[in-house]
């Protein structure tokens, strides 16, 4: 077995209760009598998804807000939050900025787990919320003849990454990586209107194929529509480069958002690839984002 996908082709065999929803989506969806539960867990490896040498306050909103945009991305209110955590350095620094994210998201720590480990630190969250409009979304409803949709920028973690590899003193440049923003307004807000919806943490491409696949449908995207926070010539990257958190969405073709998006493409009948980007059939999920390898 190698690499992220084919472990994720086993783990399906696994998950037969509907509200795992196949593993076709960031989230489990779990009714609880009159209640629809949201539940999430996403994990940061260090020296994969932060560097060994990053404020541990900052690491803490990360691993917060990085799973509170899977609840956005469902409309879902959140409920509060589990922690499983690896002791190292900067512990009471890990607690400054986990405290202040909840304090942000006005969001209860529940419990959790902590635990000492040799090599590299793995922390994890899990995040619990309440769907706030039924049928909750999914990646798999968009129809032909929708508008596909973003509702910011993408590029920006990337430039922020690489000011915080070169030691660039300006905070405000490494910001949209070191602090990501949940937009679980906004998530709450297009609910009721979307057909399908996640948020953009693997690269934009990548979850525009993912759409398309859950939904087989082709998701037929311009690049120059997607507004971009990086320059020009580096857009090709930035479309592919993930932790922006924007939401991607499919809405109707006579409907608008109700928050700040832009349209960048158009749902299309299967064109025998489920991306299609500037023309170009895009059958291949490979290289057109983040993807675990084995």
């Amino acid at each position: 077995m190698a690499g992220e996908l084919a472990f994720i082709a086993r783990l399906r065999d696994l998950a037969g209760h509907p509200a795992a929803r196949g593993l076709n989506d960031d989230c489990a969806v779990l009714e609880v009598g009159s209640e629809t539960l949201i539940l999430t867990h996403d994990a940061l490896a260090q020296g994969v998804h932060y560097l060994a040498s990053q404020d541990m306050a900052d690491v803490a909103w990360r691993l917060v807000a990085t799973n509170l945009s899977d609840l956005a991305a469902k409309g879902a209110q959140p409920l509060g939050v589990l922690i499983g955590y690896t002791l190292g350095r900067d512990d009471d620094r890990f607690l400054d900025g986990l405290g202040e994210a909840l304090r942000h998201y006005d969001v209860p720590l529940l419990g959790g787990d902590t635990i000492t480990a040799q090599g590299p630190r793995t922390l994890g969250l899990t995040a619990i919320g309440r769907a706030t409009h039924r049928p909750v979304p999914s990646r798999g409803g968009a129809q032909t003849g929708d508008g596909v949709w973003i509702t910011g920028a993408v590029g920006a973690a990337m430039i922020g990454l690489e000011a915080l590899q070169s030691g660039e003193h300006d905070p405000a440049l490494s910001l949209p990586y070191r602090r990501p923003d949940a937009l679980l307004a906004k998530g709450q807000a297009l609910a009721p209107l979307v057909t399908a919806m996640m948020d953009v943490s693997d690269g934009l491409l990548l979850d525009a194929h993912r759409i398309g696949t859950a939904s087989d449908v082709t998701l037929a995207i311009d690049s120059t529509d997607v507004p971009l926070a990086a320059p020009e010539h580096r857009r090709d990257e930035a479309l592919r480069w993930g932790d922006d958190y924007q939401l991607l969405f499919t809405l109707p073709e006579d409907v608008q958002p109700p928050v700040t998006a832009y349209r960048i493409g158009k749902v299309l009948a299967r064109q025998g690839a489920p991306l299609m980007l500037d023309g170009r059939l895009l059958a291949d999920a490979d290289h057109l984002g983040w993807q675990h390898e084995g």
